[in-house]
């Protein structure tokens, strides 16, 4: 595992070790202590000698990638690491498409952005393409490339769930974005963890898109279940997307997976994970992932409740959603 300790990573660590499977884990060791049961290695995969290092310490029968994001360093990797396994794993994003978020139905066939498999400057979902064809390109071997959409479960480190979690559980009136109806389609990493072991004990080869079951949730139940599993007194007000975006709220990080409706977001909630289903990908109900991920959080103090270094910027200010409400309250009618 290059990885391993982090949110997705950390999952499929805990389920290989479930499997019995001996696991050798390479990170820096910063982000998250390394799970009891795995063989550490530490180093940093922008050091080649660190690579030469993990390269000299051992053969495995399957490498799994969850942290690559320049494609020039992923193949720095993949050349050291030829030979020391017949197979390789890469979780990617299905930011590696461009027509996500804004074409209904995108999938495996869609076509990826343009990147060279040695880049090392451009945008998150550009270089996630490159690191795909890095292992595609310059792997000998079996090459398995993993396409998540929306992840959600204990251990996040993103801040989504946990975000909407701390904020329901302080009660009152909170600020709900949007249309309660609207489908969405989140997974659980837990979930994701054990088809990519699947596909990894099997050798597989390609791609899978693994963004869940459409439509296994609505933005009002999600939320919903969120006031459920935190048994608090808080009180959903549901907000017009346009009233929200008069009043300059910031689409995905103020209000975390809220995209107002527009032809740019067509797809946000409907892409395709019908083959990794035909391949034995399943899902778990989203009332489980919501009680897991409250489970876990709870007993963090709230100032604690921080999730690692590449966490993206997510809650709206408290003064800000009062102001909005109250707009809301005193907008004609």
């Amino acid at each position: 595992m290059i990885g391993g300790s982090v949110f997705l990573g950390r999952a499929i660590v805990e389920e290989a070790l479930r499997r019995g499977h001996d696991v050798t884990t390479f990170n820096r060791g910063v982000s998250r202590p390394d799970l009891p049961g795995v063989t550490a290695v530490h180093g940093d995969r922008e050091v080649p000698a660190d690579l030469d290092r993990l390269a000299e310490s051992g053969t495995w029968d399957r490498v799994i990638d969850v942290c690559g994001f320049t494609p020039s360093v992923v193949l720095d990797g993949v050349r050291r690491l030829n030979g020391r396994a017949p197979h390789y794993t890469f979780i990617s994003s299905i930011s590696a498409y461009p027509e996500w978020p804004g074409v209904s139905g995108v999938d495996e066939s869609s076509p990826r952005h343009d990147c060279l498999p040695d880049a090392t400057t451009g945008e998150y979902g550009v270089l996630k393409a490159g690191c795909e064809r890095a292992v595609e390109e310059y792997f000998d071997g079996g090459a398995l490339i993993i396409n998540p959409g929306l992840i959600l479960g204990p251990h996040e480190n993103v801040g989504r769930l946990p975000w909407w979690l701390t904020r329901i559980q302080r009660g009152g009136r909170v600020l709900a974005p949007g249309d309660p109806a609207l489908p969405m389609q989140v997974i659980d990493a837990r979930d994701i963890a054990a088809f990519t072991l699947d596909q990894a004990e099997l050798a597989t080869t390609g791609r899978y898109f693994t963004s869940g079951v459409p439509g296994n949730t609505t933005f009002g139940d999600w939320l919903n279940l969120c006031v459920e599993a935190t048994a608090s007194d808080a009180e959903l007000v549901w907000v017009d997307d346009q009233f929200l975006l008069d009043h300059d709220v910031q689409q995905w990080s103020e209000l975390p997976l809220w995209y107002a409706a527009s032809p740019d977001a067509t797809g946000v909630w409907t892409p395709s994970s019908a083959k990794a289903a035909a391949a034995g990908l399943t899902c778990r109900p989203v009332r489980e992932t919501v009680q897991d991920t409250w489970a876990w959080l709870r007993d963090i103090p709230i100032p604690d409740r921080s999730f690692g270094a590449r966490i993206l910027s997510h809650g709206i200010d408290p003064d800000k959603e009062a102001s909005i409400l109250a707009e809301w309250d005193n907008r004609p009618r």
